[in-house]
């Protein structure tokens, strides 16, 4: 899947990837794709969990470049 936007959150912490995730998808339509790169542990607890809470859907998660990559569909 070729996402509509990619962030690079790698040497963030947490709650930084998540944070730039937001933002980001707060500037895309519904039904679009963010990639978020992500090399923090904890990336992989936190994103999924606020793709809940905010209403976006946590395509999944795969290695890219030594990283985590997330993929997210903004919800409505």
């Amino acid at each position: 899947m070729i996402p509509d936007r990619e962030i690079d959150a790698r040497g963030l912490r947490c709650p930084l990837p998540v944070l730039r995730a937001r933002k980001a998808l707060l500037g895309m339509r519904p039904g679009e794709v963010l990639r978020v790169l992500a090399d923090d542990p904890m990336a992989a607890i936190d994103l999924p969990h606020f793709c809940r809470e905010a209403g976006h859907d946590h395509l999944g998660l795969t290695d890219r470049e030594g990283a985590q990559a997330h993929l997210i569909r903004r919800g409505g």
